[in-house]
């Protein structure tokens, strides 16, 4: 499963911008079938900005996979495992 935004509340300005239709999936297909994904985008310095929602991804238990450049974006990959979503249920 592939969702997109945070999850997190808040407001939009302070949120990476999610990948609508994205061209090329940041990541191995492989990835979609152990763990639910979510896959942002923000410029470099927004990025920069975003320490402390960063931080609370991690407190929430999402793990920042792959960190690339497309474009001229930062684009993030978080995942957490289907066997951490299981054990948080």
């Amino acid at each position: 499963m592939i969702a997109h935004g945070t999850g997190l509340g808040g407001t939009d300005d302070a949120m990476p911008s999610s990948s609508e239709t994205p061209d090329i999936k940041p990541y191995p297909a492989s990835w979609e079938a152990v763990a639910e994904l979510r896959v942002f985008r923000a410029t470099a310095p927004q990025w920069a900005n975003l320490v402390a929602w960063r931080a609370e991804m991690g407190r929430k238990g999402w793990r920042l996979l792959r960190v690339t450049t497309e474009r001229g974006e930062i684009v993030a990959v978080f995942g957490r495992t289907r066997s951490e979503l299981r054990q948080r249920a």
